[in-house]
């Protein structure tokens, strides 16, 4: 998924925005030098990969995610990878899940310059 892509959805209510990085990393406290700066994309949920594995079932997947099974998720995390497996395991959990392959490193630069 593009950074228009996301946008669009964003804008339309039609997703649910969900950050699969450290809490740290989506409070802000931590993250990537890299980065021009740190914190999440306005409106996601952190639900970190590292929750998502310890979950035992898809049940338990759908409750820590907090949306009900077949909605419209896309994952995100710093520049796609931990996302990209996320959306495998929320697939699973019966969610209709994309990866926003830029992610937070996209999308911390973006704000800077909406173009």
């Amino acid at each position: 998924m593009t950074l228009e892509e996301l946008r669009g959805l964003l804008e339309r209510r039609a997703v649910l925005l969900v950050d699969v990085r450290t809490p740290g990393e989506y409070e802000g406290v931590t993250g990537s030098h890299c980065d021009p700066r740190q914190g999440h994309i306005p409106g996601a949920v952190n639900v970190s990969l590292e929750r998502m594995l310890e979950c035992r079932s898809q049940e338990d997947v759908r409750e820590l995610v907090g949306a009900p099974q077949g909605a419209d998720v896309v994952a995100y995390c710093h520049v796609g990878s931990r996302s990209r497996f996320a959306v495998q395991v929320l697939e699973q959990a019966g969610y209709r899940a994309r990866n926003y392959v830029g992610s937070w490193h996209e999308w911390s630069r973006a704000v800077l310059d909406p173009g």
